[in-house]
This record gives structure tokens, C-alpha cells and sequence, in this order.
């Protein structure tokens, strides 16, 4: 029991994720990005660090920076692909779903208010926005955007979000490598960034729903 709980404690640091291999961190991003389940999961700070620590310790990523740029898109876009049809599957019963452990309803209904203001485009845009970026590719399932809009921001959406909070990190890791002794601090500062937008939109949804 103790070990599980420090796998899920492990799941939620990025710096451990990346520390466990290559292909947790795959499956990471894909949870991230298209279960339902995956938004309490890093996501930014998840992919910035993996390219700072490729720059400042490539033997732990075991891949130099375009495969990992091109592994961490490959399952960002697969991400979305099952969410999709996830919600394809579910349809509007989402909307219904009791709150659990795993599922928040307030997380769709933010989603669902980036869906009312930017269309599709709250594919591309919700890549780099946490809980969004979990959300709108199973929404996008439930209304049945066509596929061929919801592949082009999907592919376009996860190549922009991956190649540059990944490149960002691995230039700074170049540059600066004593940049990884505050790890602590970078992360809590992307959550915070990233953040600001999805809880101004779901205050904003709780004052229009009053």
C-alpha cells in the first residue's frame, strides 16, 4: 500500500516522473491529454522540464531533443485521439456524471464555457491551459466536432505546445545549467501561470450560471 501511494505521490512530480524512464513520461502526457482521470497529472512543468533536464542530463532522458519533442507530440496527439472518441462514446451523459475522486464537473463546465468562446480553436488553445487541455478533446467528442477540424487542431495544437515549453527548457538548461537546482521553484511558478486562466474562466461560469 505504501508503495502505491508513493507511485501516485511520484505521479504528481514532474522531476520523478521524468527520473522513473522514458516511458512513464510518455504515458503521462497521454493521460494528461485525453483521460478524464489525467487532469490532476503535470502537464507544463512536466514537458519544460523534460527538455531542461535533456540539456543538463541527457544520459537520464536517453534520447537527444528532436525524439523527445517528436515522442512527447506522438502521445499528446494520441492523448486526444482516445479522449475524443471517449466522449464520442459517453455523448451528453458527461454532463450528468455524479463528482468522484477522478471527475469534477466544474472542470467540464470551464471547458465547455472556452467551447462557447473560441469553437475549435479551444482545442489548440486548451493545450496550454491545465484541466482544459484534459477536457477539450472529450467535449469536443461529445458535440461531435468533424474529425478532420479536430485532427488539425489536435496535430497543430500538441507539435506548438510540446516544441515550445520543451525547447524553452532545454535553451535554458543549454545556457544555464545550474537552472535545474530550482526545479521546485520553476514548477510551482508554471502551475501558477497556467493556472490564472481556467480559474478566471470557472468564476466566471459560476457568476453566469447565478
Amino acid at each position: 500500500m505504501e508503495e502505491t501511494w508513493q507511485f501516485l505521490k511520484d505521479l504528481t512530480n514532474p522531476e520523478s516522473i521524468v527520473k522513473l524512464g522514458l516511458p512513464l513520461l510518455l504515458f503521462v502526457i497521454f493521460a494528461e491529454t485525453g483521460l478524464f482521470f489525467g487532469f490532476f497529472l503535470p502537464g507544463d512543468s512536466l514537458v519544460f522540464i523534460s527538455g531542461l533536464l535533456c540539456a543538463t542530463n541527457p544520459e537520464l532522458m536517453g534520447v537527444n531533443i528532436p525524439a523527445l519533442v517528436i515522442l512527447m507530440s506522438v502521445a499528446a496527439i494520441l492523448g486526444n485521439v482516445v479522449g475524443y472518441y471517449f466522449g464520442k462514446r459517453v455523448g451528453e451523459a458527461l454532463y450528468k456524471r455524479p463528482d468522484s475522486f477522478f471527475f469534477k464537473r466544474r472542470h467540464v463546465d470551464a471547458t465547455k464555457t472556452f467551447y462557447e468562446k473560441h469553437g475549435g480553436k479551444t482545442l489548440f488553445i486548451g493545450r496550454f491551459l491545465p484541466v482544459i487541455r484534459t477536457f477539450a478533446p472529450i467535449l469536443a467528442g461529445v458535440i461531435k466536432i468533424d474529425i478532420k477540424k479536430f485532427m488539425l487542431y489536435n496535430v497543430t495544437g500538441a507539435v506548438c505546445w510540446i516544441g515550445s515549453f520543451c525547447s524553452i527548457g532545454f535553451f535554458l538548461g543549454t545556457k544555464y545549467p545550474g537552472v535545474k537546482e530550482y526545479l521546485g521553484y520553476i514548477v510551482i511558478g508554471l502551475i501558477i501561470i497556467t493556472a490564472i486562466p481556467v480559474v478566471l474562466t470557472y468564476f466566471k461560469e459560476r457568476k453566469s450560471r447565478s
